[in-house]
């Protein structure tokens, strides 16, 4: 997977104290996790298994990797893939958008077999299933809002996924221009694919509000919180607090 990195300094924007924090790498999959123990060996396995699964379809369906628009899945292909086609239709984007979102899912649920509370952060797009409610920050660059923000989670909605695309920060590509978008769904691959297409359309301030009624569109997208400047909307089970380190 032909995916760049960038240091990630946006970690440790949630908030959950009782759990063990580990990361772990293979080439660009840099993975930051929370569990009720450290589970870095069982994680590794189910990088490399899910990493393989991408790598393998890309080979014999290489616009897999580039497109930039929706694409159907091969009959025979895996759990993964499908859902990743699924994810990008439902968000008008090609199916790599969704890639972060997958792998922080998949492994998550991998873990949970382990550990009944698990958090995995795969590049600012969270997977959260936890027993207790809990704040994750909105990492939104330079703009006013920088470092205030966070979205309160409550337990009986997870499993949930976090994502956020930005078209300031990170390796992404993006069209727009905002600071920050930030989706929230029962599926991580989905709110990773809609974070990309939300924030493609978020240009300046006067974008707002159509950017938002936007992702009211996208079925399984259940709030939304987007950042332009001065400018901030939000929409849906999203409850917006103080973020304080």
């Amino acid at each position: 997977m032909n995916e760049k990195y960038t240091e990630r300094f946006y970690r440790n924007r949630f908030k959950n104290d009782k759990l063990t924090y580990f990361t772990v790498k293979v080439k660009e999959t840099d993975l930051s996790i929370g569990a009720t123990g450290n589970l870095h060996e069982q994680a590794l396995a189910s990088i490399l298994k899910y990493r393989a699964i991408v790598e393998t379809y890309i080979e014999k369906h290489p616009e897999f990797l580039t497109s930039f628009s929706p694409i159907k899945s091969a009959p025979n292909a895996s759990f993964l893939i499908r859902k990743m086609c699924d994810a990008a239709f439902a968000a008008n984007v090609g199916p790599m958008a969704a890639i972060a979102g997958a792998i922080a899912e998949a492994v998550g649920y991998d873990l949970l077999k382990y550990s009944d509370q698990v958090i995995v952060e795969n590049g600012g797009d969270v997977f959260i299933h936890c027993k207790e409610d809990i704040k994750v920050g909105i990492f939104s660059g330079d703009s006013p809002f920088k470092d205030k923000l966070a979205l309160k989670l409550k337990a009986e909605d997870m499993p949930l996924g976090v994502c956020s695309s930005s078209g300031k920060i990170g390796p992404s590509i993006s069209f727009g221009k905002s600071d920050v978008v930030t989706i929230v769904s029962k599926s991580t691959y989905l709110a990773d694919a809609a974070a990309t297409s939300v924030a493609n359309r978020l240009r300046t301030g006067e974008d707002m509000e159509a950017t938002i009624e936007y992702a009211k569109t996208i079925k399984g997208v259940t709030g939304v919180v987007a950042v332009i400047g001065n400018k901030i909307g939000a929409w849906g089970q999203v409850e917006l607090v103080k973020w304080s380190s």
